[in-house]
């Protein structure tokens, strides 16, 4: 879900490219390993550029939702990750490999299971989606959250 901007400081992760039509598709795991480690407290509101991005065409519901990603940690079994994460309005098919905690700190989201199951969000909520959900992420206003997340090794 992510793409450029390379540049290293301590605790904050390396950054590399990946081509566009990847971006989505991909695991975090897949993702965020090899990204530099950090032994030190990292803030999640450092100046790290954002890798942008957009959900892929076949994934896409509704909107030009564009998704930003600033990964500040990730821990040296390369299976935890935390930041933020912005986007803007749309919605889209999403299918989690991951266990993600969510803090919302800005706008709404609505997010529906494939069985139907509705849940919305704003700014102070938190939860976790854990992996294995299948459904829908709606942006009903510009969002930003905090994330961690976990990924267990297949």
């Amino acid at each position: 879900m992510i793409s450029p901007g390379v540049r290293l400081q301590a605790s904050v992760p390396r950054r590399y490219k990946l081509p566009a039509h990847l971006r989505a598709k991909i695991s975090w795991h897949d993702y965020l390993r090899g990204f530099a480690m950090s032994t030190s407290i990292v803030r999640l509101d450092g100046t790290l550029e954002a890798e942008v991005s957009e959900p892929p065409a076949e994934r896409l519901i509704a909107g030009r939702p564009e998704l930003q990603v600033r990964n500040y940690f990730s821990d040296i079994s390369q299976q935890f990750f935390a930041g933020r994460w912005s986007a803007t309005r749309g919605k889209w098919r999403v299918r989690y490999t991951e266990n993600e905690l969510c803090v919302m700190t800005a706008g709404k989201v609505t997010i529906e299971s494939a069985s139907g199951e509705r849940s919305s969000f704003a700014a102070g909520d938190a939860f976790v989606i854990p992996a294995g959900f299948t459904g829908t992420w709606e942006v009903t206003e510009d969002c930003t959250k905090i994330y961690a997340i976990f990924e267990a090794r297949g």
